[in-house]
Order: structure tokens, then sequence, then C-alpha cells
């Protein structure tokens, strides 16, 4: 099986799981008067869907100091002439 197939499976199973919970958490929510609905679950959602793309890896970052890498990084522009 590859890596893709792989991904697909867990996000199939974790938004059931998921579902499932978000079910429980609304049937079982202790404040009646203010009651859980699924909007309330909307950013969660959208982390579990954002996983089937997942963001590039991040550039190598720059060694630390201890590792042999720079001191002193100039993070301000020289200014123009």
């Amino acid at each position: 099986m590859d890596k893709e197939e792989e991904r697909r499976r867990f996000i199939g199973e974790l938004w059931q799981r998921f579902e499932q919970l978000q079910a429980w958490a609304v049937e079982n929510w202790p404040d009646k008067e203010q009651p859980l609905s699924s909007a309330d679950f909307v950013e969660a959602r959208k982390e579990i869907l954002g996983l089937r793309n997942p963001t590039p890896a991040a550039a190598p970052r720059a060694p630390e100091p201890e590792q042999g890498g720079p001191q002193y990084i100039d993070m301000n522009p020289a200014p123009w002439p």
C-alpha cells in the first residue's frame, strides 16, 4: 500500500471517529441552556480536512550557533546609497 492510500484511509477513519465524538459531545453537553451544535466544530473539521493536502516541508533551518551556525544574522537591509 502506498503512502497516499494509507493517508486517505487514516483521514477517513479519523473523520468517522470525529463525527462519533461530535455526536457524543452534542448529546452529552451539560449546559442545556447553551447547547452545542455542529457549528461549534467547524475549526476542528478544517484541521482534519487540511491533512489531505499537507503543506510542503519547510526549508531546512540553519544550524544553531552551538552546531557551527552563524552567531548573528543581520535582518536589517542596508540603506540605499
